[in-house]
């Protein structure tokens, strides 16, 4: 596929997901980035506001296996993994695969399970891989983790710790409608659910294809430059104790390509990498206790760096 082809595909894609997600298109751009990356999504968000609706409209689009995850808090990490069973014929234990084979993932309300069962998605997530008994099986093919976290209620709630968070390139939240879309939302699906009417567009193996293009997006030195400003700057400002790593500088550079490629440009603009910069780095940061306590968060840290930050005004190559 050529560029023209891959930006037609996904401008279907995202039309098929407008469709059931009414009024939030902003918010499905941002989800395909991930998608488009190799990256992960966590959506924090209340109850009943499209969530996993998104997570399964991007399956079903693509015609992809699909998973879903309940967490709560007496799951343990075999139930995501799979586990060893001993096959009384054969006299051999024989490796039964869990929910993480798949190639798209829900987990949700994931901040309801224990850490120790959260720490079970970390390699898959990471190194595409699961390991159970000293044994590793790959994950193959297009893998994509959708979570979701309630961050209203907390009690019987586990946070996410660091290490987690780290994993997901983007955090989103999709909030609630305007008064016209919710009554949109309520006259489509008076008699049927969109989602049932949802046909694949794009193929697994497509968007494969398509996300080793987007790693070919051209990205200048000064841009990459520019990146690294930005994550420096969020580890050396006074209100943050832990700033952006090394992993948060490569999330931001695959999702400002992956961000170019879904808006039809041929290369990487400062633009791209401004917009998703808030997206990519937010969930990274960890604030002192006394500046949360003064109102500042880190969306805010964000949007003061990229403010002082000089902008490249040259792209060199």
């Amino acid at each position: 596929m050529n560029h023209d082809e891959i930006f037609a595909k996904l401008n279907r894609l995202r039309t098929a997901l407008g469709s059931v997600l009414l009024g939030k298109e902003s918010r499905i751009k941002l989800a395909l980035i991930p998608l488009l990356s190799g990256g992960h999504l966590l959506i924090e968000d209340v109850p009943g506001v499209g969530k996993t609706m998104l997570a399964k409209s991007i399956a079903k689009s693509l015609g992809a296996t699909f998973r879903r995850i309940q967490c709560t808090p007496d799951m343990l990490p075999l139930d995501i993994t799979g586990s060893l069973i001993f096959n009384q014929k054969t006299v051999e234990f024989e490796f039964k695969r869990g929910p993480v084979f798949c190639n798209v993932l829900l987990a949700d309300e994931i901040n309801r399970t224990t850490p120790r069962t959260q720490s079970a998605l970390l390699e898959c997530m990471e190194e595409r891989t699961v390991s159970v008994d000293g044994i590793p099986n790959p994950l193959e093919g297009l893998f994509f983790v959708v979570a979701t976290s309630n961050p209203v209620e907390q009690q019987g709630t586990f946070p996410l710790p660091e290490a987690q968070l780290d994993r997901f390139m983007l955090k989103i939240s999709i909030g609630y409608p305007e008064r016209d879309q919710e009554v949109n939302v309520l006259t489509t699906r008076e008699h049927d659910d969109p989602l049932n009417n949802l046909s694949p567009v794009l193929s697994a193996g497509e968007v494969t294809e398509i996300q080793n293009f987007c790693r070919r997006m051209h990205i200048a030195s000064s841009l990459k430059d520019y990146i690294v400003r930005i994550s420096t700057a969020t580890r050396d400002f006074p209100d943050v104790v832990l700033g952006a790593s090394p992993r948060g500088s490569l999330s931001l550079m695959r999702a400002s390509q992956a961000l170019a490629m879904v808006e039809n440009s041929k290369f990487v603009t400062p633009d791209h990498i401004k917009a998703v910069a808030p997206f990519v780095l937010s969930h990274r940061l960890i604030l002192k206790p006394q500046s949360r306590l003064q109102g500042i968060t880190a969306a805010g840290v964000i949007s003061k760096i990229l403010k002082k930050e000089p902008v490249p005004v040259k792209l060199d190559d």
